[in-house]
């Protein structure tokens, strides 16, 4: 075959189940404990998304994202992937948009969230994130270092974050804002599928 078409999936993913679970292992055990700190924080922003407080949210929010981009990405994932670095430079990408509407305002929600499909697919978002992705990987009888945190690790982080969105942004500038995380969802999911793992 020529071109692209006799490459695989698992060609892109240069590392095992094993190589990868010891990475978020060494993760969580790097940034232990401030595993607790995000867990709140994000709480906090959660409330405060509720509360009609999008702005003080998407502020919130940003320096997670940056966190996420550099200490898991730039620091951690880029050793096993070449693409890591690119993915760690759209996480900061997404922190400056997210910093830029809590400043300017644009696309904030402007009435308080109601009981719309959209907020309520919201909250159960930011809830699965935070509170339920955690225990995947206890669940999975992997090491507790292994439970990936929102603020810490990037699949909560983009759970939790697409639920703040659609609880707190409207028109273009929620799906603007949207896209990264939907994006690295998709190449994680992928990559899970490819190691064959139970998440």
């Amino acid at each position: 075959m020529s071109g692209g078409a006799g490459y695989q999936l698992q060609q892109f993913i240069p590392f095992s189940s094993d190589v990868y679970l010891r990475l978020l292992e060494r993760i969580g055990e790097t940034y232990w404990p401030w595993h607790i700190a995000t867990l709140l924080l994000g709480v906090i922003v959660l409330l405060l998304a509720l509360r009609h407080k999008a702005s003080a949210g998407c502020m919130l929010l940003a320096p997670l994202w940056l966190f996420v981009g550099y200490g898991f990405f730039l620091q951690h994932y880029a050793e096993l992937n070449w693409a890591g670095n690119y993915i760690g430079y759209a996480f900061i990408a997404e922190a400056l948009l997210l910093l830029c509407i809590a400043l300017s305002g644009k696309g904030l929600a402007k009435t308080a969230p109601d009981k719309r499909p959209a907020v309520v697919i919201g909250l159960a978002l930011a809830l699965t994130g935070l509170v339920g992705w955690p225990f995947i990987g206890l669940l999975s009888g992997n090491s507790s270092f292994q439970a990936a945190v929102f603020g810490i690790y990037a699949d909560p982080t983009a759970i939790v974050t697409l639920g703040l969105l659609l609880i707190m942004l409207r028109g273009w500038l929620l799906w603007l804002s949207a896209i990264i995380p939907l994006l690295w969802l998709v190449v994680s999911g992928l990559t899970w599928w490819v190691l064959l793992t139970p998440q």
